[in-house]
């Protein structure tokens, strides 16, 4: 098949979105399929069947852009539209596939309202722009055909597919440790914005002098934060890919505290090298993060948080075995199930 990926989020920001997108395409190309991944331009040098789409710096969110139009006659034949996002990008694809009448799938990654507190200083404002945005997300969704998630419920008034990102089981795994003498080393990956509550990293480490922690990560807060950090943190930005198994294997605990999830796929990673997760007790974690690969805390419960930490370094654990499920092998075999089951609805009788 002839895959279309658009989206809004890319390289070169580092996220997950973007490793998701990488990741799923050398898997499905892998599988015999040829992918393109339109996304709005900046700067990144384009590699093969990645098509760059005119754009402007976003005003509201640092490091990303938006997207504009582009006539859909300028862009390749392709036989499956797959939209990863709802701004422009993501709807000059739902309009190709309409225009076209080809299958079109939409794969929920972000709850974009939880955004809106990070970038406007009103609370109420935020919060009333939330309201009218997942309304029209939600009728921007039902016009796909089929909608995935990576667990349950999306906030949205849709019933998706549950179909999580993947985690690729082949490459995070435990590396060889070195034997340290340091006292227990706890970690975080990810942005540094609001939405992922990195200060309530610092409170925590005020309370666990016995230990040090690491964040490893660039974003909006990491300035502000990164000032007010106790003596037992430091700040380290974002790591090549290739070093992130070593990072995570390295690591006694990798902590988080954010709210804003769809998967954690940060967490899932250094479940794979062997490594616990302390996590707030919210969704996602509430499903992915258990007895058997880390202890999830009350958030705003520093009490409760420290507490787990502690718990998750004072057991030994396999944790490895608890995230096969979550395998990007499997999801890409469903996900190839989920197009040539729409591309048959879509053929001609």
């Amino acid at each position: 098949m002839r895959i279309g990926f658009f989206t809004d989020a890319y390289f070169p920001e580092i996220d997950g979105v973007a490793y998701t997108l990488k990741l799923w395409r050398d898997r499905l190309e892998a599988a015999g399929h040829d992918v393109w991944i339109l996304y709005p331009d900046g700067e990144y040098e384009p590699a093969g069947r990645e098509l760059p789409i005119r754009s402007l710096p976003n005003p509201f969110y640092s490091g990303y852009r938006v997207g504009l139009f582009r006539r859909i006659s300028t862009l390749p034949e392709f036989d499956v539209v797959h939209c990863h996002s709802p701004g422009p990008v993501g709807l000059l694809g739902l309009y190709y596939a309409q225009k076209r009448d080809l299958p079109k799938i939409y794969t929920h990654h972000t709850p974009i309202e939880e955004y809106f507190h990070q970038s406007i200083n009103s609370e109420s404002v935020a919060g009333l722009l939330s309201d009218i945005y997942v309304p029209i997300e939600t009728t921007i969704l039902g016009r796909f055909d089929t909608v995935t998630n990576s667990t349950g419920d999306i906030n949205r008034n849709v019933d998706p597919v549950t179909l999580p990102v993947g985690i690729d089981m082949e490459f995070f795994t435990p590396r060889d440790r070195s034997p340290v003498e340091n006292q227990a080393l706890v970690g975080y990956s990810g942005r540094v914005s609001m939405e992922k509550n990195v200060g309530e990293i610092l409170r925590v480490a005020k309370r666990l002098t016995a230990c040090d922690f690491v964040i490893v990560g660039e974003g909006p807060r990491r300035e502000e934060l990164e000032a007010q950090a106790p003596d037992n943190v430091v700040f380290r930005d974002f790591l090549e890919r290739e070093t992130l198994p070593q990072f995570y294997s390295l690591i006694d605990v990798f902590v988080t505290a954010s709210t804003a999830d769809t998967l954690g796929l940060s967490t899932l990673e250094a479940n794979a090298c062997g490594t616990p997760v302390t996590a707030a007790d919210v969704a996602p974690f509430t499903e992915t993060i258990g007895r058997k690969n880390g202890v999830r805390f009350e958030y705003g419960n520093l009490d409760a948080m420290a507490e787990a930490i502690d718990r998750c370094l004072a057991n030994s654990w396999d944790t490895r075995a608890a995230v096969e499920k979550y395998s990007v092998d499997r999801t890409i075999a469903e996900l190839e199930g989920i197009y040539e089951a729409l591309c048959d609805q879509k053929a001609p009788l």
